[in-house]
């Protein structure tokens, strides 16, 4: 077990600061075991912060600042990448990455093909809601990010200004992609946007 520990150590002074670490990165190295009482003990040394179950940072301080947490959306493609699974933003989140508001919203909601998952990193929390393979076969930067910001917040929560933006942000992309992700989602969602681009 010292070995494991020794080995994961030198791994972790190695790295760059902020950088994530998962238990996975050392699973040829020792035992489940071994790795979690190794990665326990760099975090009661200061070498290591604990960000959530099974997800470790090298820790990283700022003079002005004081600790500086792990980037939230490169936490949610590091564990995506790691879990081998696919994640698209939805809701608030969505018309943010739109630019169709500038307020980051305190919760980054992600549809999965993978498990349900919640993480809190300081005042933001990274939610990954487990969808239906159809939602994940939604496709582009332009639509789809408009029909998931639509399917979770509801078209009633969507004031006249973001409409006419998104409605310029749907003129923008290819009618054949528009047509298919409209296939693909559900029928409140198809419906107000088909009256939403054909109002003149």
């Amino acid at each position: 077990m010292e070995n494991v520990h020794k080995h994961i150590e030198h791994s972790v002074l190695r790295r760059k600061k902020g950088d994530l670490i998962f238990p996975t990165d050392f699973r040829s190295k020792g035992t489940q075991a071994a790795v979690k009482t190794a990665l326990s003990r760099l975090s009661k040394k200061g070498k290591l912060k604990r960000l959530a179950h099974g997800i470790y940072y090298v820790p990283k301080i700022d003079p002005l600042f004081g600790a500086i947490y792990p980037v939230p959306e490169e936490v949610a493609e590091a564990i995506a990448k790691k879990e081998k699974v696919r994640i698209k933003p939805a809701g608030a989140y969505a018309l943010h990455r739109l630019g169709l508001t500038t307020q980051v919203p305190t919760k980054l909601v992600y549809i999965t093909d993978g498990e349900n998952r919640q993480i809190k990193i300081g005042k933001t929390t990274i939610k990954f809601k487990a969808t239906t393979p159809k939602k994940m076969a939604l496709e582009g930067q332009l639509s789809s990010l408009v029909i998931l910001a639509l399917d979770e917040l509801k078209s009633i929560n969507i004031d006249g200004v973001t409409e006419r933006k998104i409605k310029e942000i749907l003129q923008k992309e290819n009618p054949g992609q528009l047509k298919r992700n409209l296939s693909l989602t559900s029928g409140h969602v198809h419906d107000y946007i088909i009256k939403l681009i054909s109002v003149r």
